[in-house]
């Protein structure tokens, strides 16, 4: 059979493992699991559960969470509120970018994660500001592009991995992808000198990068969300920009992409685009629903079994390189908690007091 649960990342519901949950990944074998505030209890139960996931699916599994610190902060309640990156920005510090990167890492670590969807990259302009609150640090390319470099370093140096997001940018957008179709009516030459800059310039230090569900008619000539999009995936992203790392979707549940395509549909439109691997994050029928769409669509067509195989190679090759020791090795301490979540506070009172 050919393994194209590793074309998947998958969310659940609930924080402890289930029959149905186990019954799910022994079936699926994603290649990775994400956790949400609702499946995140402590320190140790999360770490835990991810380990129970781990061992019942056979290749090593990405663990992620979105993590980016104020409003999209999955550990708040179990470890303590992490800055957002507009607050850690206004210190204007590079030393201090890197220090949120590292901090992320860390909890990121004990809890048991190793892929963290974050830096966000979209520029912080105008239209954009009331979806994206704090989450984007400057209307500036380069300000960005200063703000991403060190916080990967700092998730690198905690060996977890870091994901740049929402290519090719959000910034323009007025409507929240999770419920609307973004419609960005910008050129591809403005788009390539200012919201793909990031993306450009940081191509060899992003491990992953993920597509928005947003419409880019200019580009495109229709409105084809990104994320199924062969134009912005392989033609721009692979070849033009020259990205050579995995290429991730946004969730496929989200109203920008599920207006447009099923999920089903939609995973494969997101493959044969040139993606690597989908995220469905919540439904267990939606997964099953991706899983099965893909594994058809492969049985029937020899063109996408091809491309299905190609990134399947891409991703088990990238997990033997960035995944060897990309673990907590023992469940978390009190002490340990304890100790980080003095970290975070004193932490967070650094970035506030830079900003006085």
């Amino acid at each position: 059979m050919t393994p194209v649960g590793q074309l998947l990342i998958l969310g659940f519901e609930g924080a402890q493992m289930t029959p149905g949950l186990s019954s799910l990944l022994t079936r699926v074998q994603p290649a990775g699991v994400i956790l949400f505030a609702r499946n995140i209890n402590s320190a140790q139960q999360t770490w835990q559960l991810l380990r129970e996931c781990q061992n019942l699916v056979q290749h090593p599994l990405f663990t992620c969470i979105d993590l980016e610190g104020g409003t999209v902060d999955r550990l708040r309640d179990a470890l303590g509120p992490t800055p957002s990156a507009a607050d850690v920005f206004g210190a204007r510090d590079r030393k201090v970018y890197r220090k949120h990167g590292q901090i992320i890492g860390e909890s990121c670590r004990l809890f048991g994660f190793n892929v963290d969807f974050t830096p966000v990259l979209d520029l912080a302009l105008k239209p954009s500001l009331k979806v994206m609150g704090s989450r984007s640090v400057s209307a500036e390319p380069s300000a960005t592009i200063a703000y991403a470099r060190e916080l990967l370093a700092g998730l690198n140096a905690s060996k977890v991995l870091g994901c740049g997001k929402h290519f090719p940018g959000l910034g323009e957008g007025n409507l929240d992808s999770h419920h609307e179709l973004p419609v960005i009516e910008k050129s591809l030459k403005k788009l390539w000198a200012e919201d793909l800059l990031p993306y450009r310039t940081l191509r060899r230090q992003l491990p992953m990068v993920m597509v928005s569900h947003a419409a880019y008619p200019q580009v495109t000539k229709s409105r084809t969300p990104a994320s199924l999009s062969k134009v912005w995936i392989t033609d721009i992203l692979r070849k033009r920009i020259g990205y050579r790392n995995l290429i991730l979707s946004d969730d496929l549940e989200m109203g920008g992409v599920l207006s447009w395509a099923p999920v089903g549909e939609a995973a494969v439109q997101f493959i044969a685009a040139g993606g690597d691997i989908c995220l469905v994050c919540h439904r267990e029928d939606f997964v099953l629903q991706a899983h099965e769409s893909l594994f058809t669509r492969a049985k029937s067509d020899r063109k996408f079994a091809k491309r299905v195989a190609e990134s399947i190679r891409r991703v088990l090759a990238f997990k033997k390189k960035w995944l060897k020791s990309a673990r907590q090795a023992k469940s978390p301490t009190d002490a340990q908690v304890e100790k980080l979540r003095r970290k975070l506070w004193e932490f967070g009172e650094q970035v506030r007091l830079e900003q006085l």
